[in-house]
């Protein structure tokens, strides 16, 4: 310990030099940041760049950077940096509810948006994630994941001016703002690319660019394909024979971050998103973000160190800006993104891979499984649970928790592909397939809410569907979110394919435009849309008054039926540790008893807080097809 102090305060010193020398010692919240939080900015840098002679040079710089981006942010923001300073488990609160939306789908234009904040305030929303604003070259766009200016909003939806004073808005009335951080990769009409193109070497160096074939080839011997129906490999020829890496399509090159360059310029333009009011970043395709020679350059080690590092820069010149992990592989490597110092959010694909498992085939074994071994996370972290997102569901359970309960994976991703596009016999779902193999068997699916759920077959029992969905979602712990749209049971969008750009993505189909009419009839209890709304709105209130629903704390409990899922959230020791919230869930399509004795942990006395109704499980609880219940018990001592 004594070396590591006598090797850094040379180091810390010229940093505070330079920092002195700038003007930018002054403030004394920044300096208080710097003592705490440079240490671990400093050997988190320096264990990725200390092979490079100017790497003190390229620290000293981004910590000037960064203080001077802590000199340029709001008042309103430092206000709320020091609130969220005080409160850092703000966001694990029972009250939380996320909702995700495309700007121009749902409402037009960022002006158009903030016309709906009533009704957002009416639904309860506290989390907004506005799916991709900035500018992205069209066709070439990726939906708004090939960015060509993190400081420019699309010119359709409105302008960087009009996000910030948005997002005043919405931190006024409680709403946080959540925006994609797409940094893996840029569109090739990014400035830094086109300067790459040109052959300028400084930005040349932003990106994995080769002369020609020795090092792709090299790299591609463990690199798998992305998306060989676009390219093959890993590198595409650049207009000058020179090679380049874009992982994903041929027009998003990936960033170069064994580079401090590029590191430093990345933070800046996620520093100047957090000054423009964004209080979540998405952090897009992290398991890509570092490349070494010889690996898969997956979810290496360096990943972590990079998102370390980002948010040690965060710690001091943004420190209440949180990161989102977007990582669909295998269900380890998505929890080792989950920390305090990395990311403290991560949605959770495997439940919401799960549920619809679990609905398809009225077994819970692999949900109840998940949840067991895999639900819980560090202090301080928490997870985003939906049911669905803007994308595709793929089946990311993993084969060896499968096979202890007797099934092959590969067989029985091929039957729930089959169920949800409507090929297996009695499906009641219309999904539709994206990036469909009929010679394996193997897609992906696509579809709104209600249409997987069989709104077109049978509306009540969709509806049923749709909020058991819900009622895991909103009660396992972590922020709900929700796909706005689905709340009012909106159908597949079948006519997607006549829209520019679209008739080669099946995903548009779940992607449709605000449903005016689902939304005018969401207070009517006779409609599909208002029992819909009114059940999720039931859950979202009595969510938001039971302190044991806050955090992500789950027990595990095991009903002896494999048609019926059940947890307990337990209260916490500041709460009065007493109480628990035991849910039930009935997957299957006949009514299940589970007998008194499944409930001998517990007094006799419970209530069912959505119901308010008494149960006496001295005398066991029996659940219709698809009911679910929370129940206030009291463990017996």
């Amino acid at each position: 310990m004594q070396d590591f102090v006598m090797v850094d305060e040379p180091v810390r010193q010229h940093v505070l030099d330079a920092l002195a020398q700038a003007d930018l010692t002054a403030d004394p919240d920044f300096r208080r940041r710097f003592e705490a939080h440079f240490p671990d900015l400093c050997r988190l840098f320096r264990s990725l760049y200390e092979t490079r002679q100017d790497w003190l040079d390229q620290l000293t710089a981004l910590v000037v950077e960064s203080a001077r981006s802590w000199q340029e942010r709001p008042a309103d923001l430092k206000a709320l940096d020091a609130r969220r300073e005080a409160d850092g488990g703000w966001f694990l609160s029972n009250t939380m509810l996320g909702g995700v939306c495309y700007v121009d789908r749902y409402a037009d234009n960022l002006d158009g948006l903030r016309k709906h904040i009533p009704y957002f305030k009416e639904l309860g929303l506290t989390y907004l994630h506005l799916m991709p604003l900035f500018l992205a070259p069209e066709p070439h766009s990726d939906g708004g994941y090939a960015v060509s200016s993190y400081r420019q909003v699309n010119p359709k939806l409105g302008t960087m001016e009009q996000l910030r004073d948005l997002s005043a808005e919405f931190r006024g009335h409680g709403i946080s703002l959540v925006v994609d951080f797409i940094f893996n990769h840029t569109s090739d009409e990014h400035e830094w690319a086109r300067r790459a193109a040109a052959g300028d070497p400084k930005y040349s160096g932003y990106y994995w660019i080769y002369p020609d074939r020795t090092m792709p080839d090299a790299f591609e011997q463990n690199v798998r394909e992305i998306f060989p129906e676009n390219h093959p490999g890993s590198f595409i020829r650049m207009e000058d024979s020179r090679w380049v890496w874009a992982t994903f399509h041929t027009y998003q090159w990936d960033l170069n971050y064994s580079n401090p360059d590029v590191f430093r310029a990345m933070a800046g333009e996620m520093l100047f998103l957090a000054n423009q009011g964004v209080d979540i970043l998405r952090m897009d395709a992290v398991a890509f973000i570092w490349k070494q020679l010889g690996t898969p350059c997956e979810n290496l080690p360096e990943a972590h160190i990079l998102l370390q590092a980002f948010n040690a820069v965060c710690r001091l010149a943004a420190p209440s800006l949180l990161f989102k992990s977007e990582a669909i592989v295998h269900p380890d490597e998505v929890a080792l993104y989950i920390d305090p110092a990395e990311c403290q959010l991560s949605y959770n694909p495997l439940q919401m891979a799960l549920i619809w498992e679990s609905l398809a085939t009225r077994d819970v074994s692999l949900l109840a499984q998940a949840l067991e071994r895999r639900h819980n996370i560090p202090d301080g972290t928490s997870w985003v649970n939906y049911v669905r997102s803007h994308d595709d569901i793929g089946w990311t359970f993993a084969d060896e928790d499968a096979a202890e309960l007797g099934i092959n994976g590969f067989d029985h991703r091929r039957f729930l592909n089959s169920f949800y596009v409507n090929r297996f016999p009695g499906s009641f779902a219309r999904g539709v397939p994206f990036q469909d193999n009929p010679k394996t068997g193997d897609c992906r699916i696509s579809g709104t809410t209600a249409s997987l759920c069989g709104m077109e077959v049978d509306p009540a029992e969709a509806v049923e569907r749709i909020l058991l969905a819900h009622s895991v979602a909103f009660s396992t712990g972590g922020i709900p979110l929700l796909y706005l749209g689905d709340e009012v049971g909106q159908l597949n969008d079948y006519g997607y394919a006549k829209e520019a750009g679209h008739d080669a993505d099946s995903r548009w189909v779940h992607r449709p435009h605000y449903p005016e009419e689902q939304y005018a009839r969401r207070h009517d209890a006779s409609t599909p849309e208002g029992t819909v709304y009114a059940g999720l709105k039931r859950m979202i209130e009595v969510r938001g008054a039971a302190p044991e629903l806050a955090g992500t704390t789950l027990l595990d409990f095991d009903t002896h039926n494999r048609g019926v899922l059940a947890y307990q959230r337990p209260a916490s020791a500041a709460d009065g540790g007493e109480t628990r919230i035991l849910v039930l869930a009935n997957f299957s399509d006949e009514p299940q008893t589970l007998p008194a004795e499944t409930f001998s942990g517990f007094s006799g006395a419970a209530v069912d807080l959505l119901s308010e109704a008494a149960l006496q499980l001295g005398e066991g609880v029996t659940l219709l097809p698809r009911q679910y219940a929370w129940l206030r018990v009291t463990p017996r001592h």
